[in-house]
């Protein structure tokens, strides 16, 4: 296996680019990772999001939520196993130079930028959104601009801090869902009226309306497209390991609970949700979410959920900006990016691909008042196209990794990843039959045809602009520990005692 220079040497490539600081801070402890693990969970797929998807399939979206989070599991298991054997930023933009090729790592790390830049200005114009329920006479590009500045600033100190933001965001988040759960089952349980609904709560809405799959197996296959929008950006956990104090163990703890997430977050939380209301009629008055609060008596039932939803947005918004920033770094540390994204300021933040991202923010400010409200429909189908074709790369690098331990003979992986190859090779499968789902539908088509301008554009810019450096393959340090070798004992050392 190629090796990289030390982190000497990497530490002296970085001054000679101009940097201030030389290396990305290990700043992530355990806590950081574990809660940004559990907050990649909970956003605008899970509050707004699953409504549509429980409209496409009916009860029949759990059985989505399962299969696609078993699905993402298997990806977040391989990127785990690249993670720990390689923890660098840049992550599985650098994984798929090294092991798919160059022209690989640059289209994958760029269409991971592009989904972000995506996500984010949606999630932008979201929370101008949010702050106008509660403040309607202010324009809402005014927080789109505030909001930008406010976490482009924060972006920009140490990584602790960033981790120490989204610690607190994502605790709010869990927090809110784990009493959102505890309030559904107290409806249930002790037979509350639930605000809204036409029916008594009961576990026999679930089949009672059309049974499992009112809309068929049609139905099912619609709300992938919905569902794996939900789980984007689980990824970025991947992208801490660079600046993780310990990645060989707070990776594996962070992607181990994925399936714990995904049962929680989503299968519980929609089942006690269409437990309490048939399922055609989630989301017809107003959100399900304000709906289990006013069932309990609680008044302030809107600006409890708002204060949620404004903390899932701002939690969203911060990832964005990191995620995409340090896939950026990685980039220009391969010659894939300018060289002015590897620049890191003295608390080892790559300060300019900060800027790069709050710019592209700034769209928003404009987009907040022209574009209308289904955009984020198409919004969300481009960014699942995105979201996939990255986790399929990370498969395939993953697949391209394992054949090269088996080849030549390298120390066994300290993470490895369940049920290889079988697993994996039905993840990719899977994934590719999110893609075409895509473009059976009408409303996601637009997403195949701007998804596949994108990855032309990408190849075209290749082809133009990437130079020496940039046309070879990464080159990554194996941090994988060598099993210890057991010298032979002498005869006289394994002699039985007399």
């Amino acid at each position: 296996m190629q090796q990289a220079p030390s982190a000497a040497g990497a530490a002296t490539a970085g001054a000679k680019a101009g940097s201030v600081a030389t290396a990305l801070n290990r700043g992530l402890s355990v806590r950081h990772i574990r809660f940004m693990a559990l907050g990649s969970a909970i956003g605008t797929g899970l509050f707004y999001g699953s409504a549509s998807a429980i409209q496409k399939a009916g009860p029949a979206v759990l059985f989505a939520y399962m299969i696609g989070g078993a699905a993402v599991f298997m990806v977040m298991r391989a990127l785990g196993e690249m993670a720990v054997r390689h923890p660098v930023s840049g992550s599985f933009g650098q994984y798929a130079s090294r092991y798919l090729g160059p022209l690989a790592g640059f289209v994958t790390g760029w269409t991971y930028v592009f989904e972000m830049a995506i996500v984010a200005i949606a999630d932008v114009t979201a929370f101008s959104i949010y702050m106008g329920f509660w403040f309607p006479q202010v324009d809402r590009w005014i927080w789109v601009l505030s909001i930008i500045l406010f976490l482009g600033a924060l972006n920009l100190l140490s990584v602790k801090v960033f981790g120490e933001l989204e610690f607190w965001f994502s605790l709010i988040k869990v927090a809110a869902i784990i009493a959102m759960i505890a309030g559904g089952a107290a409806i249930i349980a002790f037979g509350f009226q639930a605000g809204g609904s036409t029916v008594a709560p009961g576990l026999g809405n679930l089949v009672e309306h059309g049974g499992m799959f009112p809309n068929g197996f049609g139905g099912l296959l619609a709300a992938f497209a919905v569902v794996m929008f939900a789980f984007g950006g689980i990824e970025m956990i991947g992208i801490t390991a660079g600046e993780a104090a310990n990645p060989k163990k707070v990776i594996p703890q962070a992607v181990n609970t994925v399936p714990v997430r995904v049962l929680l977050f989503y299968v519980l939380t929609l089942g006690v949700l269409m437990s309490l209301f048939p399922w055609n009629e989630i989301g017809t008055n107003g959100s399900p979410f304000v709906q289990i609060f006013d069932g309990l008596g609680i008044p302030a039932a809107p600006h409890i959920l708002n204060a949620v939803v404004i903390t899932a947005a701002l939690s969203a918004i911060n990832s964005d900006i990191f995620g995409a920033g340090r896939i950026l770094y990685g980039l220009s540390q391969q010659g894939h990016a300018p060289a002015s994204f590897g620049k890191l300021s003295r608390h080892g933040v790559p300060w300019m691909t900060v800027v790069l991202m709050g710019a592209i923010l700034l769209v928003g400010v404009i987009l907040n008042a022209v574009i209308p409200e289904d955009v984020f429909v198409i919004i969300a189908s481009i960014a699942t196209f995105a979201t996939v074709w990255v986790w399929v790369m990370i498969l395939a690098s993953h697949v391209a990794m394992k054949r090269e331990i088996a080849r030549k003979g390298l120390p066994a992986s300290e993470f490895p990843s369940p049920l290889w190859p079988a697993a994996s090779v039905l993840a990719i499968a899977f994934m590719g039959m999110v893609i075409v789902i895509l473009g059976v539908f009408e409303d996601t088509r637009v997403a195949l045809y701007v998804g596949a301008a994108w990855l032309a554009l990408l190849v075209v810019a290749y082809r133009l602009w990437v130079r020496d450096g940039g046309r070879v393959r990464a080159e990554l340090v194996d941090e994988t520990s060598s099993i210890p070798v057991v010298k032979g004992k002498t005869a006289k050392e394994s002699a039985p005692l007399s």
